[in-house]
């Protein structure tokens, strides 16, 4: 075989793994790209993972929000038992967005994700109730913060202040911890 044989078929060669590695990265981009929320829409809930966690179709993708603010007991985490009043929290989570659509919202100034890739956004259903503050003021979530406050901290440590001196849901149902 001559050179130019030889060089013709490395550069062939060279050619189609840089189209591949290429494919690779832009197909990569996209699946790990941010979704666009727009803050007006009304989207539809795809499955309740937990109390505090739902898949959300927006647009042609589906992504995992995770309620901001909120943090209602685990029921699916493979690490922890099924916590007091988990399955409540979950099954009312349900109750509430089953026939409904949801509105999101970020927090300003705030990360769009948790480490986990979940999107961490505000929900409100298509009749306008607030679902993170639901959840916190019937006491099926308990007002959570991790790194700096967020826009409704005040609001769900009033909320669970109330549903605390009420004994509303967990608070009467769980042992404090």
């Amino acid at each position: 075989m001559d050179c130019k044989k030889i060089a013709a078929i490395l550069c062939g060669g060279i050619c189609v793994v840089l189209i591949a590695y290429y494919g690779f990265v832009e197909a990569h981009k996209s699946a790990t790209a941010l979704v666009r929320i727009d803050e007006a829409a009304l989207y539809a809930v795809s499955h309740v993972v937990d109390g505090d966690t739902v898949r959300v179709k927006v647009d042609s993708r589906e992504i995992i929000v995770r309620l901001l603010g909120i943090n209602t007991p685990e029921t699916v985490d493979p690490r922890k038992p099924v916590q007091c009043f988990g399955t409540e929290a979950s099954n009312e989570t349900k109750l509430l967005l089953d026939g409904h659509q949801i509105r999101l919202s970020a927090n300003p100034n705030r990360e769009k994700t948790d480490r986990y890739g979940r999107y961490l956004l505000y929900a409100y259903r298509d009749d306008g109730l607030f679902l993170n503050e639901y959840l916190v003021r019937e006491g099926f979530a308990r007002e959570y913060t991790v790194g700096n406050a967020y826009s409704f901290q005040k609001d769900f440590r009033q909320a669970e202040n109330e549903a605390k001196e009420e004994k509303r849901g967990l608070w009467s149902a769980c042992k404090a911890k």
